[in-house]
């Protein structure tokens, strides 16, 4: 199974993964946990250049080619011959964060992100999306707690971007049956226990073909 993990940062997804890792991996199943953007050597180039800070400047048509450089790499060196041997991948983001960041919160073409997914991944659609929604006042106290210095050129975005993005997230899973909402105000343990009930009763998990 090919399982993603999306939403604003600070919403918990790398708890989530790892609490998800350990669940298929006491079933039995080679798990293999990857980030974006990053993942191979020369994605995680790619990712210093767009969370740097000092790249201020760069332009969103920019951002989301770059994104897509790393993605192709990732796909194509990790992700596609892990699938073919069976292990349950696990992104920490995958394309349906260019969409709601890049689209929606940079105003970027949508149905050109469309055509790069084509393009980059040969239209690739993940089996299972978890879109972990948190609420912008609550991230907000995360991120103070993290403190400003430490994040990122894309953190460090301002409210209404973010606000587009989270909305951008919400209308995607309206329109798309693969992407589950999680309500990520709730405690870990809570969250875990949704997410692996998905998981496990998916048609792949069991070893079946979907229609």
């Amino acid at each position: 199974m090919f399982i993603t993990f999306e939403g604003l940062d600070f919403c918990g997804k790398s708890t989530q993964i790892e609490l998800l890792k350990n669940f298929l991996e006491n079933e039995n199943k080679q798990t293999l946990v990857i980030r974006e953007p990053g993942g191979t050597e020369i994605s995680e180039k790619i990712r210093e250049i767009l969370l740097d800070k000092k790249n201020s400047g760069m332009t969103p048509e920019t951002e989301l080619l770059l994104f897509y450089a790393s993605r192709a790499q990732l796909f194509k060196q990790v992700i596609e011959p892990n699938l073919k041997r069976g292990v349950f991948v696990l992104s920490d983001r995958f394309y349906d964060s260019s969409t709601a960041y890049q689209g929606y919160g940079r105003g970027l073409d949508i149905d050109f992100i469309k055509a790069l997914n084509k393009f980059a991944l040969n239209n690739k659609k993940p089996d299972l999306t978890f879109f972990i929604d948190v609420p912008l006042e609550k991230l907000k106290e995360r991120k103070l707690k993290h403190g400003s210095s430490n994040l990122d050129r894309i953190e460090t975005s301002d409210e209404e971007f973010f606000k587009r993005v989270r909305q951008g997230y919400l209308d995607l899973a309206n329109e798309c049956e693969r992407i589950k909402v999680i309500d990520g105000t709730r405690s870990i343990e809570e969250v875990s226990r949704e997410i692996i009930s998905v998981v496990s009763s998916h048609p792949s998990f069991r070893g079946e073909n979907e229609e």
